[in-house]
């Protein structure tokens, strides 16, 4: 379902310079334990950013997931940007989050950074349901996040539409203010660490993860890749 998405972002960042980084063998790839569905991670450096993450979960019918994070420079202020993608294929559910995640919720880092993104929201009304559960819309997450519940239709006539938007309108995001930066070095780190913390207590996909993958693997993947920082509360 999603792998032309995944060869759509990986050209995008090797078109702006990225290059891949080892992952340690054993989270680059994981088998479940049922031997039948598998998890690939991949690692990027990308000029203008800390760390770039990509993930892909294939478990055939059952589940498709796609999900990337990408987390910039601490000499740019400007927001994560997340990718979360999920197709249950039994059920023919799509379940998708993109947005530019804010380090602060203050209206001119709003005004700053956001109206690419508004535009979005905009004109793609099927994506502006705001229903979302396990997280808190006000923390790490802008007014215009574009959330989809939907069906088979959007996921192969729409996704693919509003997903090369997103990216088109992310990468303008980091040519045009790269040092436009108010925030300091140290302030833009602390509010990454901040945003891994928090991530990693409420990501919902840890459950999943641990039941196709067992705990202990799905809780080195959570603490070493997913989330690095937040053993920075420890």
């Amino acid at each position: 379902m999603f792998d032309p998405l995944l060869e759509e972002l990986n050209a995008n960042i090797l078109l702006h310079g990225g290059k891949s980084l080892s992952v340690p063998h054993d989270l680059a790839s994981c088998l479940s334990l049922n031997g039948n569905d598998i998890i690939l991670n991949w690692l990027w450096q990308v000029p203008g950013f800390r760390r770039w993450r990509v993930t892909r979960l294939d478990a055939g019918e059952k589940l498709q997931v796609l999900n990337s994070v990408a987390y910039p420079e601490y000499s740019n202020e400007y927001p994560v940007m997340g990718i979360d993608l999920l197709w249950f294929g039994k059920t023919s559910k799509l379940v998708a989050i993109l947005d530019f995640q804010p380090l602060i919720q203050e209206e001119e880092y709003f005004e700053k950074y956001y109206e690419g993104l508004k535009s979005l929201y905009l004109d793609f009304p099927d994506f502006n349901n705001k229903k979302m559960h396990s997280f808190d819309p006000h923390q790490y997450f802008s007014p215009w996040v574009l959330f989809c519940r939907g069906d088979l239709t959007l996921a192969q006539n729409l996704l693919p539409k509003i997903f090369t938007s997103f990216l088109k309108c992310y990468w303008q995001l980091n040519e045009y203010n790269v040092k436009s930066s108010s925030l300091s070095i140290k302030e833009v780190r602390e509010l990454q660490i901040k945003y891994d913390i928090y991530s990693a207590k409420r990501d919902p996909a840890h459950g999943l993860f641990s039941s196709y993958f067992g705990k202990e693997w799905s809780s080195r993947f959570l603490k070493e890749f997913l989330f690095p920082f937040s053993s920075k509360e420890e």
